[in-house]
């Protein structure tokens, strides 16, 4: 399949008093054409700052890509001055941010927030402006929306301002559509309604959309594929069916087993303890010390990259054919 997006061995660190954070530490993945790719884990655990990275978003001087790339459609993006990079943001990579009252200017009409990127990027005349901003807010579901271009933010519901933000995030065409966390501060009706919205927008445009969220119940909506992240690392990803039906690192199972389900009955399985410190990570398996199947190897070396099948990969001492051999070994005597 075509790739629009490969990201190859990133590390983000930021630099405070206390130290160096390492908030993403080699992460590797890729993005195929009018695809929905779902990144998941607990906060803190470098989603975000991974989307950033992307978007050519994180603070300078006390952030840094110190290593990797980032190829969109075969350019890779660490290497674009700000300026290139300003060309390509809203035009080509468009982001959804968390909490749509904050990413609106409460001071600007609704009209001028949607007609702002199209007439700076596309040097649109005002006129065919706004006849696309009616366009957008048609597409993303909202009423009357000629007369809600002269509205302003704060007479939007919480569901449409959210709509309003994905409008502007599409409103120029983009090939890639990063969603961070679009329905955390929706109630579930609004959720539902939103995650149609995404799919339905991706039948009629066919962007590529990377879904950053915690929440498992989003993904199984609209992912194509999942990449389970913790730490700083991507350790497992396959597909929707891979990753629920078949889950190998236990972390994916810790997180999974922790979600409510209508299908069983009994208390939801915490996952005891806390992630590691990224001022100083571990060396080993991030997970080992809130693993009950941790091994005495997890603590000393990262696992390699175990493929399972051709969509379905997991670092994890667990599935290493080295361990294996070993505890067949070790239990047959």
């Amino acid at each position: 399949m075509d790739r629009i997006l490969e990201v190859n061995d990133l590390h983000v660190h930021f630099s405070t008093y206390g130290g160096t954070v390492q908030a993403v530490r080699g992460v590797s993945f890729h993005l195929n054409r009018g695809e929905t790719l779902a990144i998941v884990g607990e906060s803190g655990c470098g989603k975000s700052v991974t989307s950033n990275a992307i978007m050519g978003l994180i603070p300078s001087p006390s952030g840094k890509i110190v290593n990797g790339s980032i190829l969109f459609k075969g350019e890779d993006l660490t290497k674009f001055p700000e300026k290139k990079m300003r060309t390509i943001r809203g035009v080509d990579i468009s982001m959804i941010f968390q909490d749509p009252m904050t990413a609106l200017n409460p001071t600007l009409t609704i009209g001028t927030q949607l007609m702002e990127g199209l007439i700076q990027h596309k040097k649109v005349s005002a006129k065919e402006a706004e006849k696309r901003a009616i366009e957008m807010m048609e597409l993303v579901g909202i009423p009357n929306p000629k007369e809600r271009l002269k509205h302003y933010p704060h007479q939007f519901s919480g569901g449409m301002r959210q709509r309003i933000v994905i409008a502007i995030a599409l409103i120029c065409e983009p090939e890639l559509l990063i969603a961070d966390e679009p329905t955390t501060a929706l109630d579930v009706t609004i959720q539902a309604q939103i995650l149609e919205l995404f799919g339905e927008i991706q039948e009629k445009t066919g962007v590529s959309i990377i879904l950053i969220t915690h929440d498992l119940g989003v993904v199984a909506k609209i992912a194509d594929r999942i990449a389970v992240m913790y730490a700083g690392k991507i350790i497992e990803t396959g597909t929707k069916r891979d990753i629920f039906y078949r889950p190998q690192h236990p972390y994916t199972k810790g997180l999974l087993h922790s979600v409510p389900r209508l299908d069983e009955r009994g208390e939801l399985e915490p996952i005891d303890g806390t992630p590691p410190d990224l001022f100083s990570p571990p060396i080993g398996c991030p997970f080992t010390a809130r693993c009950p199947l941790a091994m005495e190897v997890c603590n000393k070396v990262y696992p390699a990259t175990s493929s399972l099948s051709e969509t379905h990969q997991v670092n994890c001492w667990l599935q290493d054919e080295r361990a294996k051999q070993l505890l067949a070994a070790a239990a047959s005597k």
